[in-house]
C-alpha cells in the first residue's frame, strides 16, 4: 500500500482550523478506501512562530519538506505582522524554494453541498483550475527564480 508524506502548515488564521479538518477528510478517505495511508507531520510555522523566534520558519525549514509528497497549506498572513515578512518568510520561501511553479486547484459540485453555484448540478462544473506560481511576486523580481534542485518532482497519480 503506498503511503503519502505530507507535510501539514497550518500558518495563521482561519489555516489553524482548515488544516486539522482537512486532515480528517483525508484520513477518512485513507481508511474507506484501504488504497493508500497518510503520514502526516505538523510544522507550527506562521505568525506564532515569529512571534518566539523572529523568522516565520526555521533557516533549513525546506530541508524537512525535501521528502515530503504534498504540503497542505492553511494560510500566511497575521494582522500584527506586516505583509511583507509573513509572505516571503513562509509562503513565497516555500514556493520558491521548492520551485512550486504551479498550485493547481480541482473545482467541482458535490452533490449536498450548498454552493455559491446552486444553479450548477454536480455534472455541470469539473474544472482544474490552475494558478501560476512564478510570475508577479511569487517571482522574486530583481533576483532568481527556479532556484531549487533538490526538489522531487513525481506525477499527480500513482
Amino acid at each position: 500500500m503506498k503511503s503519502y508524506k505530507i507535510a501539514c502548515i497550518p500558518g495563521d488564521g482561519i489555516g489553524k482550523e482548515v488544516i486539522p479538518a482537512g486532515q480528517t477528510v483525508l484520513q477518512a478517505l485513507a481508511d474507506t478506501l484501504k488504497q493508500f495511508s497518510f503520514e502526516f507531520t505538523a510544522f507550527d510555522w506562521g505568525g506564532d512562530y515569529y512571534r518566539q523566534h523572529g523568522v516565520m520558519m526555521p533557516a533549513d525549514g525546506l530541508d524537512a519538506l525535501y521528502d515530503k509528497d504534498a504540503i497542505l497549506f492553511g494560510s500566511a498572513g497575521d494582522p500584527d505582522i506586516a505583509d511583507h515578512i509573513t509572505l516571503w518568510g513562509l509562503r513565497l520561501k516555500i514556493c520558491q524554494g521548492l520551485d512550486q511553479y504551479a498550485n493547481v486547484r480541482p473545482t467541482r459540485i458535490l452533490p449536498g453541498i450548498d454552493a455559491p453555484l446552486k444553479r450548477c448540478q454536480p455534472d455541470d462544473l469539473d474544472w482544474v483550475i490552475v494558478r501560476e506560481n512564478s510570475e508577479g511576486e511569487y517571482s522574486g523580481v530583481g533576483g532568481r527564480v527556479h532556484q531549487a534542485s533538490r526538489w522531487k518532482r513525481q506525477p499527480m497519480c500513482p
